[in-house]
């Protein structure tokens, strides 16, 4: 499944759930290979450390059911106007989603386009991916390489 529209409603409808009109927020959603979305919230906690990305459930959720991630948005909502934007992944985010490879799609700010987000792959988002050095070849690591 490609990043699409519906991807970022299913973030959104995870935001509003969660969070009521007013407040700051955020949410994301993936999609699994066979279609499925699984959505998250980030965990806050008075002690930032032990705070988590929006994106963390779901993809440990993915892990769980041993499925496969093929796309990935964050969104946050911008009190001051109630809009909600996407926020590219972090690079702890992009770290777990590296375990599905360079081609799955994450969601960029993009405005010029007419939805303000645009998608990316993990490969566009980093060339350079620190993992391809210990390949052999310079291929991106594959799933076993991620996990052993």
């Amino acid at each position: 499944m490609h990043l699409d529209q519906k991807l970022v409603d299913a973030a959104v409808a995870q935001l509003e759930r969660r969070w009521p009109v007013g407040e700051p927020g955020g949410a994301a959603a993936v999609y699994l290979a066979d279609g499925r979305i699984l959505t998250s919230v980030g965990l806050d906690n008075l002690n930032g450390g032990v705070s988590l990305c929006h994106e963390t459930g779901a993809i440990c959720q993915a892990y769980t059911l041993d499925e496969r991630v093929t796309a990935s948005v964050c969104v946050y909502r911008e009190p001051a106007e109630g809009r909600s934007l996407v926020l590219p992944p972090c690079g702890i985010c992009q770290e777990r989603l590296a375990l599905w490879g360079p081609d799955v799609q994450v969601g960029v700010p993009d405005p010029a386009s007419a939805g303000g987000w645009s998608a990316r792959t993990l490969r566009e988002v980093n060339p350079y991916y620190w993992g391809s050095q210990f390949t052999g070849d310079g291929s991106w690591p594959g799933f076993a390489a991620h996990t052993s």
